[in-house]
Order: C-alpha cells, then sequence, then structure tokens
C-alpha cells in the first residue's frame, strides 16, 4: 500500500497503474463521481492520491459507492 500523502501524474495513472483512460475520460468520471478525485497543485497541474487510486483500482465499481457514502459522513 502506498504512503497516503503519495501523489501520482496522469502520466503515472498509465505507465504505472495501466489505467487505459485518456486524460479527457478521466475528468470525465472525476466529475461523474466514478473516478478518484484530481488534487489541484497549480494552474496547469494536477495529481492524484495514490491510495485512492490503488482501492479504485480493487473494486472500481464499490468504490464509487464508497466515495459517495464517506462524503456524505
Amino acid at each position: 500500500m502506498s504512503h497516503l500523502l503519495k501523489l501520482c501524474t496522469v502520466k503515472e495513472l498509465k505507465t504505472v497503474y495501466g489505467i487505459p483512460y485518456s486524460r479527457q475520460h478521466i475528468w470525465r468520471r472525476d466529475e461523474e463521481g466514478t473516478f478518484p478525485h484530481r488534487v489541484i497543485l497549480g494552474q496547469c497541474r494536477v495529481a492524484y492520491r495514490c491510495v485512492e487510486i490503488e482501492a479504485w483500482l480493487a473494486d472500481p465499481v464499490g468504490w464509487s459507492k464508497r466515495a459517495a457514502e464517506s462524503h456524505l459522513l
């Protein structure tokens, strides 16, 4: 498991985690709530929490349900 504060870029989503989605598709899924939310680092720079990406990879369908429930608490 990754450190809680470790971040990965969109490029690393593809190279390290093997996520085949385009940047636009990732952002659409983020807006829909079916992909971990991005962390805005600057005006033109975003990243994702590695822990959330690993949780999403373990259970993509169940992840969105758990994420929605955790935001309600």
